[in-house]
C-alpha cells in the first residue's frame, strides 16, 4: 500500500492541444505519450476490442487508434457489399466481399500504421494506428487530449493524422510532468492540411 500511495503522490497531468495553421483546433488527431526511456509499455490487460465500421461508402471512424494486441471488428452497415484489405507491414489481411457482421475480428499484433482500402470502392480509405504507448487517444472537438494520474516523468509526445503535412520531426515533443506542474504542449501546425489523406491504400493482386 505504501508503494501505491507513493506512486499516486508523484502523479500529474498531461494536456496536449493541436491547432491547424490558422490556429483553429484540430480534431481526430492521434496523440501518443511514452515516458522516459520507454518504460511502462502496454501490458496484455490493456488490450481491448474496437470497431471499424463501414457506412455511406466510408470507414467509420476514418482514423482508429488501438493498443498492440487489440482485436478490431469490421462490420459492414452500408447498403452495399465491401471487401476490406490492407497491404501495410504492420498488418496484411483481407476480408472477402460481405455485408453485415460475418467476419471474425482481426488481431493487430504489431505496432505501426495500417492503411485500409476496399477492393470494390477505390475512394474508401481508413487508418488503424496501432501503438504500444501507455497513453494514447485522439483529440476531441476542441483539439485537445487530457490525461490525469500520469506518473511524474519526461514524456515523448507524438501526433499523427493523414491530413497533417508538417515534417514528422516537428510533430514530436518532449514534455516534462511533475506532481505540481502539469505537462502542457500546444502543437501549432505550420503547413496547410492536406485535402486528400495520405498515405493511400496500395493496390495489388491477392493470392486466392
Amino acid at each position: 500500500m505504501a508503494l501505491a500511495a507513493g506512486f499516486a503522490a508523484r502523479a500529474g497531468e498531461l494536456d496536449i492541444s493541436v491547432q491547424d495553421r490558422p490556429g483553429h483546433p484540430l480534431a481526430d488527431v492521434v496523440v501518443t505519450a511514452v515516458p522516459g526511456a520507454g518504460a511502462g509499455r502496454l501490458a496484455p490487460a490493456d488490450r481491448s476490442e474496437a470497431i471499424m465500421d463501414q457506412q455511406n461508402l466510408a470507414f467509420v471512424p476514418q482514423v482508429l487508434v488501438v493498443a498492440v494486441g487489440s482485436d478490431v471488428k469490421f462490420p459492414n452497415n452500408d447498403m452495399v457489399s465491401h471487401q476490406v484489405y490492407s497491404f501495410s507491414a504492420a498488418k496484411r489481411f483481407q476480408l472477402p466481399l460481405y455485408k453485415g457482421a460475418v467476419h471474425h475480428p482481426v488481431n493487430f499484433d504489431k505496432p505501426g500504421l495500417v492503411v485500409l482500402g476496399c477492393n470494390i470502392h477505390d475512394q474508401m480509405v481508413g487508418y488503424i494506428y496501432v501503438t504500444d504507448a501507455p497513453y494514447f487517444g485522439k483529440t476531441d472537438a476542441h483539439g485537445k487530449v487530457h490525461w490525469s494520474g500520469v506518473p511524474a516523468d519526461s514524456y515523448e509526445v507524438a501526433i499523427w493524422s493523414p491530413f497533417i503535412a508538417d515534417p514528422a520531426e516537428s510533430l514530436v515533443h518532449r514534455v516534462p510532468v511533475t506532481q505540481t506542474v502539469p505537462g502542457t504542449v500546444v502543437v501549432h501546425l505550420t503547413r496547410d492540411l492536406r485535402t486528400t489523406p495520405l498515405p493511400r491504400p496500395r493496390r495489388a493482386d491477392w493470392d486466392y
